[in-house]
């Protein structure tokens, strides 16, 4: 394929980068993008890690916000989304065989592409399910992550027909009867604005339809049984207090208090075992709160900014010789 990013009206690739495909550790091709700032000093690389359902073209926003305040941003597509490798033939089944081949892939991600070709001090910035990957692997990444900010980490789930417990036990017995590769419910239909338990912006809501309507392979369905029990596993290892005890990453959790996808009370449990993380509620947004609002988004923002000095950085190489 010759085109790695799109684009459309309203949402322009961020200039400056660099894409391309990298390969895991089963083969699977996954995308990413390495986008750089111009700031003459670089204040470090920000890993953007991204939830269930999305991929690189919805944050670059985000992107461009980061990169204007001297941070490069490197980022993929998570395995079986976006323009990654899918799992399935049916491609729109979102899956995965083991959560911690996403743990494997950000390994990976890191090996080949983060250090070789960005700049020090690397930080993570994720997103829902990209949270609770970084939570999984967190013990593993002292060395080489810095900081952490997580938005409405995954670990816990509202919002659906049925509950939590019930989801995970119909997920369970579809696994055990060879069904993993199939979802519990067909083909999910996108809300309406009004309906929609994501953002408040119907600006930012529509700009992220209108991505999806132009691309529509960069979209999922709904996740297959062995998704959900994956997950559902991951989310009871790192809320367990032995493991937010290990993690020593300092961290913040941008915590929107009207989210009805992951449970508020979800995360503020999650911040009274963790003795690395500081909980940051933002109050009124809704889960994907770097899709909101200016009020809700800028106060995200701000606590990203205050939490991720960049104090260690390097001088890019386009000035070396120029700088202190």
């Amino acid at each position: 394929m010759d085109q790695v990013l799109y684009s459309t009206p309203g949402n322009p690739v961020p200039e400056n980068r660099t894409e391309g495909f990298f390969e895991t550790h089963d083969g699977l091709k996954l995308r990413y993008a390495v986008f750089r700032s111009s700031a003459p000093v670089a204040k470090g690389t920000v890993v953007l890690l991204h939830g269930r359902n999305e991929f690189i073209e919805k944050y670059y926003e985000t992107i461009r916000d980061l990169t204007d305040k001297g941070l490069w941003v490197a980022t993929f597509d998570l395995r079986g989304q976006g323009n990654s490798d899918r799992m399935l033939k049916k491609r729109h089944y979102g899956h995965v065989r083991r959560f911690i081949d996403y743990e494997h892939d950000l390994d990976t991600f890191l090996e080949k592409v983060v250090l070789p070709d960005t700049r020090l001090p690397f930080y993570i910035l994720a997103h829902s399910t990209g949270a609770l990957i970084a939570l999984s692997a967190a013990p593993y990444l002292t060395t080489r992550i810095e900081r952490m900010v997580l938005t409405a980490p995954f670990i816990g789930l509202a919002g659906q027909p049925a509950s939590a417990g019930t989801i995970r036990r119909l997920a369970t017995m579809a696994c055990v009867l060879g069904l993993g590769s199939y979802p519990l419910a067909r083909r999910l239909k996108e809300k309406p604005f009004r309906d929609n338990p994501l953002t408040s912006d119907e600006v930012r809501f529509e700009r992220n339809v209108a991505i999806g309507e132009a691309q529509p392979d960069l979209t999922l369905g709904p996740p297959t049984a062995r998704w959900l029990l994956e997950s559902f596993k991951t989310i009871e290892r790192v809320t367990a207090p032995n493991h937010l005890f290990s993690i020593t990453i300092p961290t913040v959790v941008i915590a929107p208090t009207r989210d009805t996808i992951v449970p508020y009370i979800a995360q503020e449990r999650l911040s009274r075992y963790f003795r690395a993380g500081q909980l940051v509620p933002i109050n009124g947004a809704r889960h994907e709160v770097l899709q909101e609002r200016d009020v809700y988004r800028q106060a995200a923002l701000a606590a990203f900014h205050a939490f991720i000095p960049g104090a260690d950085a390097e001088v890019s190489e386009e000035f070396e010789g120029f700088g202190t």
